[in-house]
C-alpha cells in the first residue's frame, strides 16, 4: 500500500488515492464481509439503541480493517466509523471540523446483512471542513461500485472494469415520482405528518440500506431519498455522487448539506426542479 500520500489533500483526491481506497475496501470486503455473510451466529450479532439497529462482527472487523488502512494512507486525516462514533461521538464534531476526514459505514445495510439478504454495501466518504469531497459506494455482491468526487462525474465501476457516467432521473410530475423515504426512523409525530404526504407519488419505500438507495437514484431508478436520520456515514458520499451525476441534495430548509447537521430532514432530488416540487409537498414537516 503506498506510503508516500499527503496527511492532508486540498483538491479531489489523485487517481492513485482513489485506486487506494478502492482496493482497501475490496480486501476489507473480501476479508471480513463477505465470508460472515449468512453464516453469522447469534454470538456474532448484538443489539446497539434497539432491536432493529443491530452491530454484527462483520461491521466492527471491517471497520477496524478500513481504518487502520486510511490511518496508514493520510495519517494527518481525522478517522470516523459509524461503530467507532456509537463509543466516541465526538468523534463526528471532530469529522466536521477537519481539514480532511473520513466517514466509514462498513457494513451499510447491517439488518439486511444478519438476516441474509443481499441489499448491503460499504460507504466511504472523504469531508473537508464538514462537506463531501469524496464518495465511494461498493457493493460486495457484485463486487462493482459507484464513485465520485469534487472535480468529476459520477460512475458506475462494472466488476469488469467497465466504467459508465452516471446520471440522475428526469424527474417529473410529482404523481410520476417514485422515492426512498426514512418514515419508520422519524419520531411518531413526524410520521403522522408525512404518510399522508405520500400519496402525492407514484410510489415511495426503503430498502434499509443507503448504499443501495443512493445507487439506485444515481443510476436513474428513482427520483428522490428523504431522509430525517442524518448519521454521516449513511449520507455523505450519497450526497456527492448524487450531485455529481446531477442531482441536487440539500437540506429541506435549503441549506446545504454538511456532516455537522445533526437535525432535519436531508432531500435529495433529481434535478432542482423535482427538488423544488418534492419539497413543496413535504414542506409540512418543517412544522
Amino acid at each position: 500500500m503506498p506510503q508516500d500520500l499527503p496527511a492532508v489533500v486540498t483538491g479531489p483526491l489523485s487517481a492513485a488515492q482513489q485506486t487506494s481506497l478502492i482496493n482497501l475496501i475490496r480486501r476489507a470486503a473480501r476479508t471480513e464481509i463477505l465470508p460472515r455473510f449468512r453464516r453469522l451466529s447469534g454470538a456474532q450479532i448484538a443489539t446497539k439503541s434497539g432491536p432493529q439497529d443491530i452491530v454484527t462482527e462483520a461491521d466492527t472487523a471491517a471497520e477496524a480493517m478500513i481504518a487502520r488502512g486510511l490511518a496508514r494512507m493520510f495519517p494527518g486525516a481525522v478517522i470516523i466509523g459509524e461503530e467507532a462514533a456509537v463509543d466516541n461521538p465526538g468523534l463526528r464534531a471532530k469529522a466536521a471540523e477537519a481539514e480532511l476526514a473520513f466517514i466509514i459505514d462498513p457494513v451499510d445495510g447491517t439488518w439486511n446483512f444478519a438476516h441474509g439478504l443481499g441489499v448491503f454495501g460499504v460507504i466511504l466518504a472523504a469531508t473537508r471542513y464538514g462537506r463531501p469531497v469524496f464518495g465511494l459506494i461498493y457493493d460486495p455482491l457484485a463486487d462493482d461500485y459507484v464513485i465520485a468526487d469534487e472535480g468529476s462525474p459520477a460512475r458506475h465501476i462494472s466488476a469488469t472494469g467497465r466504467e459508465t457516467r452516471l446520471s440522475m432521473s428526469g424527474g417529473g410530475p410529482i404523481s410520476r415520482l417514485s422515492g426512498y423515504t426514512h418514515m419508520s426512523l422519524m419520531p411518531k409525530p413526524a410520521q403522522k405528518t408525512l404518510a399522508p404526504l405520500l400519496t402525492e407519488f407514484a410510489r415511495t419505500g426503503a430498502l434499509r440500506c443507503s448504499a443501495h438507495e443512493y445507487r439506485m437514484a444515481a443510476l436513474g431508478h428513482v427520483d428522490f431519498i428523504l431522509s430525517g436520520t442524518l448519521n454521516p456515514w449513511d449520507h455523505a458520499a450519497g450526497v456527492l455522487i448524487c450531485q455529481r451525476a446531477g442531482g441536487v441534495a440539500k437540506m429541506l430548509d435549503g441549506a446545504d448539506y454538511t456532516i455537522a447537521r445533526e437535525e432535519g430532514y436531508l432531500l435529495t432530488a433529481a434535478d432542482e426542479a423535482t427538488w423544488d416540487a418534492v419539497a413543496e409537498v413535504l414542506e409540512p414537516l418543517l412544522g
